[in-house]
């Protein structure tokens, strides 16, 4: 394909030639055009600025001779318009197009309508960019109200003197900024674990009075699970705090402050105007220290700002407050959550103590969370068990639902529920029983042959178990069969042999059958 001609630049010559050819020699636009080589458009608009001037003769007036003359009559009304030089309010367009919805165009049309005759928007776009790069610290990025809260923690530490030992503990300075206020806040606390970096998200958040879209953070390894740019996994204790205050974490990029420019110039004023203050002071509690902060925080964020005119909390309360969208009655509360596998005897073990769970689980992988108070078991995202925490180590907390029909008939089992039971038979059922669990190296050896034994009178009318107890404790056949085998058997209706058995000799570890009426 041709390769398309580049069309000619026009000069004063040619502005000449075109009036002279057009009103000396009353050639057409078209003939011009071919007799010049210029385009019609060309040619026709030197010929109507031309007319707008008041040149509609040849030769021209004296005075136009000079090619300079000339050109500034043809292009005196090019350009920005000389009637209203006035310039924007450049501060106050920065702090409005940070308001949802609010764009360039919308605030050019505004300054129209105050300034009919100001500039153009092609150099009213151009000013506001140099204006934004002149103050490029406090409007680097542009953000929407409410729109981002950006957190990290400073490089920076404070030490803590613990007053007991005099060990000293690094603390450590988390901070959180609000993108279009720049708001800021910060708090110490003891590390930069789970924990901490969960309540340093908590306490921003109640600070600010309300919650973003969405919270900007660091890759750090307690609250970010696979660091990915595409598809990051956070920590599920983390991602339920978001879900809790309705906001979505999104996690930078690895080794881009860029893209947390905002909290890291909020850091280094931290730093700078707080920390760099306290150097000298000696802290030997952490809500000491936080109270120092705070005192400082409240300057920091009343203090006006160069370039905007207003301090940060003139600026929250003027585009942002109204932006946050409103935080739960109560604040979030901490839990941790653990996958664990249901034993053999449906417990799953949490924190070094067991806890029951529907004995159908048995095998299956569940997910735990874990709060100062409860335990809650969940399988497929579906709550089936919940749980008092127990402080107690290596104990079992069961709840009887949890168990199989078989387990559960043992369920709340003792010797001495068995012994009251047996007892409403009579005084040697209830002999008999207690026999049965305190010959057996454990109680619950005894407890199936025991309930046997309180099975047989449902069995038996009247009181023929009774007596088959009182049959089998003077021969000394103290076991379930024996008793089930006299009532088979019609002994305990028969009479007592002619010999007495010797009377048990009195001994005072012997209870006796009246203990039991």
């Amino acid at each position: 394909m041709p390769r398309r001609k580049q069309a000619r630049r026009t000069n004063v010559k040619d502005m000449r030639s075109i009036l002279r050819l057009t009103y000396g020699q009353g050639l057409s636009v078209r003939a011009v055009s071919e007799r010049l080589k210029l385009s019609k458009t060309t040619v026709s608009t030197y010929v109507l600025r031309a007319r707008e001037a008041g040149l509609t003769a040849w030769p021209l007036p004296p005075g136009y001779d000079d090619d300079a003359a000339l050109e500034r009559l043809l292009f005196r009304r090019v350009g920005r318009p000389p009637q209203d030089l006035s310039e924007p309010d450049w501060p106050l367009i920065a702090r409005e197009i940070k308001r949802k919805g609010v764009t360039l165009t919308l605030l050019w049309q505004e300054y129209r309508t105050a300034h009919p005759h100001g500039y153009g928007y092609t150099w009213f776009c151009e000013r506001f960019g140099t204006f934004q790069k002149r103050i490029q610290a406090s409007f680097r990025n542009r953000h929407e109200a409410g729109a981002v809260m950006q957190t990290d923690y400073a490089g920076h530490t404070v030490p803590l003197i613990d007053p007991s030992t005099g060990e000293i503990h690094q603390a450590q300075i988390f901070v959180a900024v609000l993108g279009a206020s720049s708001l800021t806040f910060a708090t110490a606390s003891l590390s930069q674990k789970l924990p901490d970096w969960i309540e340093g998200q908590c306490r921003a958040l109640a600070y600010f009075g309300g919650a973003p879209k969405a919270i900007v953070c660091d890759n750090l390894k307690a609250g970010v699970a696979k660091a990915l740019w595409f598809e990051p996994t956070l920590n599920e204790t983390f991602a339920a705090m978001a879900e809790y205050y309705d906001t979505t974490v999104l996690p930078t990029r690895s080794r881009r402050p860029r893209d947390k420019g905002k909290v890291e110039g909020a850091v280094l004023i931290v730093e700078r105007w707080i920390l760099a203050r306290l150097r000298n002071r000696r802290f030997f509690s952490l809500p000491e220290l936080n109270g120092a902060i705070s005192v400082l925080l409240e300057d920091i964020n009343n203090r006006p700002m160069r370039h905007v005119g207003k301090s940060r909390r003139e600026l929250f309360e003027e585009i942002e407050r109204p932006a946050l969208s409103q935080l739960p009655a109560q604040p979030f509360e901490y839990a941790e959550w653990k996958r664990a596998k249901v034993h053999p005897d449906y417990h799953v073990e949490v924190d070094k103590t067991f806890y029951s769970v529907p004995h159908r689980l048995i095998g299956r992988r569940i997910d735990v969370r874990l709060t100062h108070r409860v335990v809650e078991i969940f399988h497929d995202h579906n709550r089936v068990a919940s749980h008092v925490r127990s402080s107690q180590r290596r104990g079992h907390v069961t709840v009887n639902e949890h168990m199989p029909k078989a387990h559960q008939r043992y369920a709340n089992m003792t010797p001495a529920s068995l012994i009251t039971k047996a007892a409403r038979i009579g005084g040697n059922a209830a002999i008999l029983v207690e026999r049965l669990m305190r010959n057996r190296p454990h109680p619950e050896q005894g407890y199936r042959s025991a309930m046997g034994v309180i099975a047989l009178a449902r069995r038996y009318e009247g009181g023929r178990v009774e007596a088959a107890c009182e049959r089998a404790l003077l021969i000394n056949a103290v076991s379930y069969s024996s008793v089930s085998a006299i009532l088979k058997s019609g002994l305990d209706r028969a009479a007592p042999a002619a010999e007495p058995m010797r009377p048990t000799p009195a001994h005072g570890n012997i209870r006796g059958g009246t203990y039991y009426q």
